[in-house]
């Protein structure tokens, strides 16, 4: 079978949430032929298993973060010889403007996503859509067939006619609230995020001997990263499966980046990318959230649950054997945190909740294992983070000759206080989070695989991963998180007993083989209900019943005479 994959920036080239799951999925799936599909920065990818080749690479990231003028950026991005950067004629304008009307229309409708209207499903199984989630879908596919017929489309939606077919929509009577109190500065503003975003459809990936050419498009992303796999089903009927283990509509929302903008333009934004979300989800063959997290979400967004599977994240466990084998090693006074230091993990309630443990158990310690985060400002937080350590702990001395030690150590994952996950779950009895936003928590299914009990805050998936085998407390409660802790650092046996049953669950639930089982499955069960499609020189799958690749003479002669052979 050949895959279409389809990666966001990260996979093959560089280091990214999605890039070990992508990795593990190729090389643990190699029966498949993957084809690569990325959409990020080029370079010189790491050596790929036989069955995998990068068959087209994208970058469409604006031109300041490519370091490239604009006309450059696109040539990059959509080839040097593309006929989208010639200037449309009379017929183009006309059905560029009907189209981008169509679409402009649906994502000022007032049933956009999340407001109540195109979500759930219809009786005939569809998910249900409004009128202007219909309407945005048309305008979008037609988008796409006048991009394919012309080369592309960045020009365009940069021109003077989009800015004013955007006015045009925001306008109209029965526009959504925050699209009619828009002005010209938020239709300039959006009509450049609505270029950036739709550049998937001017890429020159849709011919028959790129994505038409797959079996099966595999999306490793929601959002921008799913276009091209919208279009190849559009196309060529190419069936498309998503993967989503971090919602990219969640993350919109929550993001700071576009905390400038203003109301209106924030408006419209939030309206398109839940348009393509929904259209994503009511197109998809199959969807596989990676938690129930994300899976309400996207059920939220219209998702129709018949086509929703669960597939959790494969892990490698293989690591934290050794660790997980000794349940009683570990400093039995010690709790561990791990993670990217950010305002999200609310550091700031575990360390006020520790002043309240060290009241109440004077020899409990804790570290703070930072994963390396090279973000511009990420180091504030942090430094805040340590005063505020400093002044609620005062380093302490044993005695009048000796130095003091604050008992909360900040360390940085790789250091040499903390040189591997492995050695720092180890050096613990608890493992804490305390986040008040949370997808999928890594570091509390690598603490089940070290047989380590938990103490975790009900934010994200974290009830359906630990199940009951760890504590789980109210987010910004400090006097319960403390609560929790010291229930589990005064009381060993519940500590292993716990502990052993997480490792016992993570084992079933969360490792490389269990998610490999689930997508070799899930591949063969969308392939056997797609229509053959013939190509020339491909062989066909399923044109012949499993006994004709039994070794045997009687195989062929069986067929022949029964079946008339394959031509009949």
């Amino acid at each position: 079978m050949r895959i279409g994959l389809l990666t966001e920036g990260g996979y093959p080239y560089a280091a990214g949430e999605s890039v070990p799951w992508c990795d593990r999925l190729v090389r643990g799936l190699g029966q498949h032929q993957f084809d690569l599909y990325a959409l990020g920065r080029p370079g010189t990818p790491p050596p790929l298993p036989p069955n995998a080749r990068v068959v087209r690479t994208a970058h469409l990231d604006g031109p300041d973060a490519a370091g490239l003028p604009r006309h450059r950026l696109e040539r990059a991005a959509f080839g040097a010889g593309r006929a989208g950067r010639r200037a449309y004629g009379r017929r183009e304008r006309r059905h560029f403007a009907d189209a981008l009307h169509a679409l402009a229309g649906g994502l000022c409708a007032e049933d956009a996503p999340g407001t109540g209207a195109g979500t759930g499903a219809a009786p005939g199984g569809e998910p249900a859509a409004g009128a202007g989630a219909d309407s945005f879908a048309a305008g979008l596919y037609a988008l796409a067939e006048l991009a394919r017929e012309r080369g592309g489309l960045p020009g365009a939606l940069r021109s003077d006619d989009a800015v004013r077919v955007l006015e045009t929509a925001c306008r109209a009577p029965g526009a959504r609230r925050g699209a009619a109190a828009s002005g010209l500065a938020d239709h300039l503003a959006f009509a450049d995020h609505l270029e950036r975003a739709l550049r998937p459809l001017s890429l020159d990936w849709y011919t028959e001997d790129t994505l038409g050419s797959a079996d099966l498009c595999h999306a490793a992303a929601g959002g921008t990263t799913a276009l091209p796999g919208l279009l190849a089903k559009r196309f060529f009927g190419t069936p498309l499966l998503v993967t989503e283990y971090g919602v990219p509509l969640r993350a919109h929302y929550l993001s700071a980046a576009g905390s400038d903008r203003s109301a209106p333009l924030r408006a419209l934004l939030a309206a398109l990318h839940g348009r393509i979300a929904a259209e994503t989800y009511r197109q998809a063959a199959l969807l596989t959230p990676g938690n129930a997290h994300a899976r309400r979400w996207q059920e939220k967004c219209g998702a129709d649950r018949d086509r929703v599977r669960t597939v959790h994240p494969g892990m490698a466990a293989d690591r934290f054997a050794e660790v997980g084998e000794d349940e009683e090693s570990g400093d039995p006074a010690t709790l561990v945190w791990v993670g990217r230091v950010e305002p999200a993990k609310d550091l700031i309630a575990l360390l006020h909740a520790f002043a309240e443990i060290r009241a109440r158990q004077p020899d409990a310690r804790l570290r703070i294992v930072a994963v390396p985060v090279r973000e511009p400002g990420a180091g504030a937080y942090l430094t805040h983070c340590r005063g505020l350590a400093a002044q609620l702990f005062p380093d302490e001395a044993t005695g009048a000759h000796a130095v003091g030690e604050n008992p909360v150590t900040f360390e940085e994952l790789g250091g040499p206080e903390a040189p591997t996950l492995e050695d720092v779950y180890a050096s613990g009895a608890v493992v804490v989070l305390s986040s008040v936003v949370e997808g999928f928590p890594a570091s509390l299914v690598e603490a089940m695989f070290c047989a380590r009990a938990t103490v975790s805050t009900d934010v994200g998936a974290v009830v359906e991963i630990i199940g009951g085998t760890g504590l789980v407390v109210p987010p910004r409660n400090p006097r319960a998180l403390a609560d929790a802790c010291l229930a589990l650092l005064r009381d060993p046996e519940r500590r292993y007993r716990l502990g052993a049953a997480a490792r016992a669950r993570a084992l079933e639930l969360f490792t490389v083989e269990q998610n490999l089982a689930a997508f070799r499955g899930i591949y063969l069960e969308l392939l056997s209900h797609t229509p053959v499609r013939h190509r020339p020189g491909d062989g066909v799958p399923f044109a012949h019943p499993a006994e004709a690749h039994v070794p045997g003479s009687w195989t062929h002669t069986a067929l022949t005479a029964g079946a008339g052979g394959p031509d009949a």
